[in-house]
């Protein structure tokens, strides 16, 4: 993982890290980089492939702590490899100070996950974030009374301007000063705990719990169902279900249910007197226009005007159309290639070796030109657009508007996010699907993921292509690979076994997007995309220039005639021309799908050429057949092997070659009904 390293002036951190947990879109990553200046670290959790983020902040004049931003979490019973990797963290690590951070406006919603973390005796510091939106919404805290029940420190913070962070520093000093505490308490609360506390002692005794996490806790998160503690513990099936009925019996509940109403009961108490919440007519208005959204009627049409506007409009036809035109036609084309051509063949006399950065794929004329003209346009502006609509909260509501249509295909709404992070880049979204409750889940959405969500470059280019002949392309198209996510997603959910997770998602208020926090968050991403994706690019011309050399060239090394051979790709294309033919594509297309594997968007951008240059007439079936198999297709070799990283090399495998089946049978079928309804 890349590393960016800390000042030099900054000393070492010292002594116990101090934990970053809360839900997700809660603002605990805006409030690690307002701690670390994001001088962070970026690495795997121990024995799993779920990421967190290290780094460290000052606590005084002369004292730095390590700060562990740990993935987001809802509760101490985990649904998701992330939420387990954060209970994890919490017990595993010898905290200084366990940051809860919660979105101040919902804070009579994260209070139970506050009291589980204080039960089980945590050095907990509650932070109320969003401070300024809790204050425009009505909502009023009193932190004094709140902090006095706990028995914690509370306070407020804004981490996008930094407002509160010497008050948390203070905070983090005092649990510092604390002696550390002889009981770590029960998990549940005494009015209506007792029972599962009893029940949890009488277990506790008859296994060997997960190192660093109190037999108590352990015990009492098995009673309540918690799978990975109870096989790690080796309890028996035997013990827990006597004790599970004894719970039953007493308090006319499963322990699951009991203990999520005693620590709800005990919230409501805590929150009585100190939480009050005071609507205000624009906040009101603001809400009403959130839920709109999530409607499942009057959703729709929002949801379309931001896919026209935002995805064809902005990406697809001015970023990919014009923006293109003026870097590749204009910047590139006419300024900065020529001269850049003629100073290479003038210091390198031998074509053969100058073709290999100026030629046809030389890594500066296709490569770098691709990279910068063609793709970065268009990466660059759907980056913008995603940023906007992230940091209004638009994706929860999204997620509960499609929530209904994700279950036919076996999935929930949780899944929307990571099928529009496909949308910016499917390899990241690959790694996104460890976010879901089972493996079941995972392997739906990956195949999901790689066979019918382009990413954002593709899309762009295959929008633009599509824009510059028709309005009805276009439609045929979104219409087309809809059809292939459904259908592909309901068989997918009978051929894997298992049931639907549940769905839960937090509903953090509409607001309008900090100009502030999009400039961030492109930003990031552009730097992974140059990162990541151009020197991908630049491989990928060395290889097709390999692969184009005369045969005589390549065996014989150097001096052979350009024209006693064929190149080896004119002999992959020639092998791949049943194929073409099967989709209805000229053979020329042959290298669009072949340049794929290295980037997606590479394979789209191999297409838009072929048919702008006009070198070959490409009709509108061939265009949109073409742009439909070559989204299917298989997917790029970055994402590849994150799916074998993620998914297992058995797993990785098959999915590839089903993706490759479906998308040659998928584009065939609509090269022929196109073919029966009259195009040409």
């Amino acid at each position: 993982m890349t590393q960016t390293q800390e000042p030099e002036i900054a000393p070492p951190a010292v002594g116990r890290p101090v934990l970053l947990v809360g839900q997700p879109n809660v603002g605990k990553s805006a409030l690690f980089g307002a701690l670390t200046g994001r001088h962070a670290t970026v690495s795997n959790y121990p024995g799993t492939t779920v990421t967190v983020s290290r780094g460290s902040f000052a606590v005084g004049p002369d004292l730095r702590l390590e700060l562990i931003d740990t993935p987001g979490a809802y509760s101490l019973m985990p649904v998701t490899d992330e939420e387990r990797v954060a209970r994890n963290a919490m017990f595993q690590t010898p905290a200084a100070a366990v940051l809860h951070v919660v979105e101040a406006t919902n804070l009579d919603r994260a209070l139970v996950n506050t009291l589980e973390m204080l039960a089980a005796g945590l050095p907990v510091v509650l932070v109320l974030n969003m401070w300024d939106e809790a204050a425009k919404s009505g909502v009023q805290i009193d932190t004094h009374l709140l902090s006095e029940r706990l028995g914690c420190p509370v306070l407020q913070t804004v981490a996008v301007s930094g407002e509160g962070l010497q008050d948390l520093c203070a905070a983090v000093l005092s649990v510092l000063d604390r002696p550390e505490p002889v009981d770590v308490g029960r998990l549940w609360v005494d009015e209506f705990g007792s029972v599962i506390d009893e029940q949890a002692a009488s277990i506790q005794g008859s296994s060997e719990f997960p190192p660093a996490m109190p037999p108590r806790i352990a015990a009492a998160l098995a009673l309540r169902g918690s799978r990975d503690i109870t096989e790690s513990s080796g309890l028996s099936s035997e013990a827990i279900g006597a004790a599970r009925r004894e719970v039953s019996a007493q308090l006319a509940n499963l322990p699951p249910v009991a203990a999520i109403l005693a620590l709800r009961q005990r919230s409501k108490k805590v929150l009585d007197g100190v939480f009050y919440r005071r609507s205000r007519p624009s906040e009101t208005a603001r809400h009403k226009f959130g839920l709109l959204l999530a409607h499942p009627v009057w959703g729709l049409p929002f949801l379309a005007a931001v896919l026209y506007f935002g995805f064809y409009q902005l990406v697809g036809v001015y970023a990919a159309g014009d923006l293109v035109e003026l870097l590749e036609g204009t910047v590139f084309g006419e300024w900065v290639m020529p001269p850049i051509t003629e100073f290479v063949e003038g210091v390198i006399p031998w074509p053969w070796l100058n073709s290999l950065f100026v030629g046809d794929y030389g890594v500066l004329t296709l490569g770098i030109t691709y990279a910068l003209a063609l793709v970065l346009p268009v990466v660059g502006a759907f980056f913008i657009l995603f940023s906007l609509v992230e940091d209004s909260g638009y994706f929860p509501r999204l997620a509960l508007l499609c929530d209904r249509l994700f279950k036919t295909v076996g999935l929930n709404g949780r899944a929307v996010i990571t099928m529009v992070l496909g949308l910016g880049c499917s390899t990241m979204a690959v790694v996104t699907t460890r976010t879901l409750e089972n493996k079941r889940d995972r392997m739906i959405a990956t195949l999901l993921l790689v066979l019918t969500i382009p990413c954002s470059a593709q899309l762009g280019l295959i929008t633009a292509l599509l824009a510059s002949k028709s309005f009805t392309l276009w439609v045929w198209y979104v219409g087309c690979l809809l059809a292939m996510f459904v259908v592909v997603g309901f068989l997918a959910a009978r051929v894997f076994p298992g049931r639907n997770a549940t769905f839960h998602m937090e509903l953090v208020p509409m607001r309008w997007p900090r100009l502030g926090n999009v400039i961030r968050k492109t930003w990031q991403r552009l730097y992974w995309y140059f990162r990541e994706v151009v020197p991908l690019f630049a491989l990928a011309s060395v290889v097709l220039w390999l692969l184009d050399m005369p045969s005589s060239t390549v065996f014989g090394f150097v001096g052979a005639s350009q024209t006693e051979a064929a190149s080896c790709l004119t002999w992959i294309q020639r092998g791949m021309e049943p194929v073409m033919s099967f989709i209805g594509q000229p053979i020329e297309a042959a290298e669009s799908f072949l340049i794929g594997f290295f980037r997606r968007d590479f394979g789209g951008a191999g297409l838009y050429k072929l048919a702008q240059d006009g070198e070959v007439a490409l009709t509108h079936r061939q265009i949109l057949a073409g742009a439909f198999t070559l989204t299917l297709f298989v997917p790029c070799i970055a994402t590849f092997m994150m799916m074998w990283k993620e998914r297992g090399a058995r797993l990785a495998l098959m999915i590839f070659a089903t993706v490759t089946v479906v998308a040659l049978i998928a584009g065939a079928g609509l090269n022929q009904l196109l073919l029966g309804i009259g195009w040409r």
